[in-house]
């Protein structure tokens, strides 16, 4: 499916009129440069829009340039999104895809190429308030004790554990994580994340996460130094999120744990541990790197439901 994708997307950017080629280049450049976004965040904003061209070429019968582009109407757009929906698109799918519009039409404006007001005039999909599905502390545990069960070389069940380590200890975002180089990592109590929208925060890490970290380090045939990447795959290059998911499917068939049990379950269930403990929801809020405090408020949610699982199993009168 990958595959296929990249290639559809080859295909498109040879049919693409000069102009919005260089407009492309030119945004791509901007997003790493400026805005500092990581490659799997600039990859999937030229993947919305790669998709969005391919829907304009065939809703117009003729591939756009730029000034096709800046004429584009609200029912253009709304076309797109109706598209989308009908291909079964998750509503959170297509939310990302509109801001990835908005950010080249923003590019286009900044850099005098020309406006398109009505791309700003289409309403976000209305998304479902999603409640995180964090892992029992036992589970959480039983992930860290088997990283790597299944793996032949040893440093690859190090570098596994390493990670969620990492995840867990520390909450981060596995994109935060898999983005660190190795002159990045922890060397103390704490460490500087550069989260969404290239906000810092400091994030304390346990010396078990640091120790854990260090000692794939150590193993590591690659030896991540300096500006390399801290985290890599079988072949040196840095550690993807699909391969880090893969790594999680196969914990979850050894431990016969939920479809929920992904590398961001880790991170939701540092949260949810934490406010169980008696944490704060302000202090749990930096540590996330959350910029509203409402998107930490759902992982209450999340506790209220644990305290009543425990009232219905626990209290005499609810056993009645």
């Amino acid at each position: 499916m990958a595959d296929s994708t990249a290639m559809n997307k080859g295909l498109l950017a040879l049919t693409l009129p000069d102009d919005v080629r260089d407009a492309i280049a030119d945004w791509r450049q901007w997003l790493s440069a400026e805005r500092r976004a990581s490659d799997h965040t600039t990859e999937n904003y030229l993947a919305d829009l790669y998709a969005f061209l391919g829907f304009v070429r065939e809703h117009r019968g003729d591939t756009p340039d730029i000034a096709d582009l800046l004429a584009l109407n609200p029912r253009d757009f709304r076309s797109w999104l109706a598209r989308r929906s009908m291909d079964g698109m998750a509503k959170s799918s297509t939310a990302r895809a509109l801001s990835s519009l908005r950010n080249f039409y923003r590019f286009l404006d900044r850099t005098g190429r020309g406006q398109n007001a009505a791309v700003n005039s289409i309403r976000n999909p209305k998304l479902p308030q999603s409640v995180p599905k964090p892992l029992s502390p036992q589970d959480a545990i039983a992930v860290l004790d088997n990283a790597g069960a299944w793996q032949d070389e040893p440093w690859l069940a190090k570098r596994n554990l390493a990670l969620f380590t990492l995840l867990y200890g520390c909450g981060l975002r596995i994109s935060e994580a898999l983005d660190l180089n190795a002159n990045q990592r922890p060397t103390g109590d704490s460490m500087v994340i550069t989260g969404k929208g290239n906000k810092q925060r400091l994030v304390p890490v346990l010396p078990i996460v640091r120790d854990a970290i260090e000692d794939y380090v150590r193993t590591c045939p690659y030896a991540p130094n300096g500006n390399e990447p801290l985290f890599v795959g079988a072949r040196g290059g840095r550690l993807v999120a699909q391969v880090a998911q893969r790594e999680m499917r196969k914990i979850r068939g050894l431990l016969n744990l939920p479809d929920t049990a992904t590398p961001h379950a880790m991170r939701h269930s540092f949260a949810t541990h934490l406010l169980a403990g008696g944490g704060d929801l302000r202090t749990i809020q930096d540590l996330l790197g959350h910029a509203s405090l409402s998107t930490t408020q759902r992982y209450t949610s999340v506790d209220t439901e644990r305290l009543m699982a425990v009232y219905q199993g626990t209290h005499p009168r609810a056993r009645r």
